[in-house]
């Protein structure tokens, strides 16, 4: 299972919208965009926090150049078991079987027959809601 990207403008991008720098996936923070010169092109600076680990990261770029934007795939699970930190799941459309962390924000909330949403952010699975049935 890996998640999709595409291309867009880094212009047009906005606060809040998601970006890979790095190979990583990330939340626009900040965007500066400085005039063009007489025979230049308008640059971006973007700066982007990492979905998964928190961290910034930047990159300077021609207004008109294109960046890749994950498309995140969101989906259902049932809850088999729980141990500690994980939990064993299964999609409930392919009906595949795997191993979620539990966020610490869902700590307690996570048991046997329910269902969660999950997250497929490029190549990770991130657990991100508990449903409530």
């Amino acid at each position: 299972m890996t998640g999709d990207w595409k291309n867009t403008h880094v212009g047009s991008l906005k606060k809040g919208n998601y970006v890979i720098i790095d190979d990583i996936a990330c939340i626009v923070s900040d965007m500066k965009i400085s005039r063009p010169g007489k025979h230049g092109h308008a640059k971006v600076n973007l700066t982007a926090t990492g979905m998964l680990d928190g961290k910034k990261r930047q990159t300077v770029m021609p207004g008109h150049d294109n960046i890749k934007v994950p498309i995140i795939g969101k989906k259902n699970a049932q809850v088999l078991s729980v141990q500690g930190k994980k939990a064993s799941v299964m999609d409930m459309e392919t009906y595949e079987t795997f191993d979620l962390d539990i966020p610490s924000e869902l700590d307690g909330q996570v048991s046997d027959g329910m269902t969660v949403v999950y997250w497929i952010i490029l190549n990770d699975l991130v657990m991100k809601q508990v449903k409530n049935e």
